[in-house]
């Protein structure tokens, strides 16, 4: 958030306020996600554009390694990956309706490793 403030180029930011519907994968139950982040920024050629911002631990990032033993840590993690996935999915379409970008930030790229 600081660099948001902090950044000459971002025009508006926004936490949690958007909403995309999305089916839970597991129950099939319509649910709300919340992303972290809508920014407004200038780009280097002027034009405005909206970006999505979700911000996630880098190892969720990715489906989880497959496992012979079913452990309870590893179904939380295959459960977790798959929430994330469809959300995600779903965040992509809502922002490609409206000519929107979708990003996701993990400790990687936001320099904390």
């Amino acid at each position: 958030m600081n660099w948001f403030d902090t950044t000459d180029n971002v025009i508006a930011w926004s936490s949690e306020e958007v909403i995309v519907p999305y089916r839970d994968p597991f129950t099939g139950r319509a649910r709300r996600y919340f992303p972290d982040f809508v920014i407004r920024m200038r780009r280097g050629d002027g034009k405005i554009q909206t970006v999505m911002i979700e911000v996630k631990p880098d190892g969720q990032t990715r489906p989880p390694k497959t496992q012979k033993n079913r452990t309870k840590r590893y179904i939380n993690e295959v459960y977790t990956w798959g929430i994330n996935k469809n959300k995600w999915e779903q965040a992509r379409l809502y922002c490609a309706k409206r000519d929107w970008d979708f990003q996701i930030w993990t400790e990687k790229n936001m320099g904390f490793t």
